[in-house]
């Protein structure tokens, strides 16, 4: 069954009893008695005040599952990183172009600028990424998001390159070179998907693997998240 109509269902059942009053008082109505609609006004103010709650848990829940959760992890935890590590929750998705075997991942560039310093790392969020099927034994998925999490390390690797290039501490600039990596970050992440169709491209899929390899190792000097400015100054 489709999940929107799911959805409407519930809501529908949910309000039954207000579609009932309703009848009711549109019938009283007729008849010059007001008593019924103060009666569904009230019954109606305590529905929502009960379902607002419910929503929220199930909109936060949506976003990170706080039931099972587990901290955002840095790049060096990344060959520990399985699919027992997606621990997010998908409500209503249950196939990806009709394929049953599919996967999210959510990652990040946090930075904190300080007096002297900035602090620049990546970040993959497990209880905000999720795996259908937890049970799927398919390593090249597996590969197709951890390399998702390549992409974020590599584009923060540049932002840390430009950073440490500059020829004084300035927050505006840092700033704006850390949104701008962000920006190509989810740019190169969408082409990454696109080009090998959510890892379906085999060819593809191998030629960003060797392409995202190769320009980490190339940007090694900036693997710690701390740049210090003290020597500049």
């Amino acid at each position: 069954m489709n999940e929107n109509l799911i959805v409407v269902l519930i809501i529908l059942i949910y309000f039954s009893p207000v579609f009932y009053q309703l009848g009711i008082v549109l019938k009283e109505r007729k008849k010059g008695n007001k008593i019924p609609l103060k009666k569904i006004l009230k019954f109606i103010k305590y529905s929502f005040l009960a379902l607002t709650p419910l929503l929220l848990a199930f909109a936060i829940l949506s976003h990170t599952n706080y039931l099972n959760y587990e901290k955002p992890l840095t790049f060096d935890k990344y060959d520990q990183i399985t699919f027992e590590n997606f621990r997010g929750l998908e409500f209503f998705k249950k196939s990806l172009y009709g394929n049953e075997r599919f996967a999210y991942v959510v990652t990040s560039i946090e930075s904190e600028i300080e007096d002297n310093s900035v602090i620049v790392q990546s970040l993959f969020h497990p209880s905000r990424s999720f795996v259908y099927k937890k049970n799927t034994n398919s390593k090249e998925l597996l590969s197709h998001e951890k390399y998702h999490i390549k992409i974020t390390e590599l584009f923060t690797r540049k932002a840390k390159e430009k950073i440490a290039k500059l020829d004084r501490f300035e927050k505006d600039k840092i700033k704006a070179i850390i949104q701008e990596t962000e920006i190509q970050e989810r740019e190169y992440q969408k082409e990454y998907d696109y080009n090998t169709f959510h890892s379906y491209v085999l060819e593809e899929q191998k030629r960003y693997e060797k392409e995202v390899d190769s320009l980490l190792s190339l940007l090694t000097e900036y693997k710690k998240p701390i740049i210090e400015f003290n020597e500049k100054i």
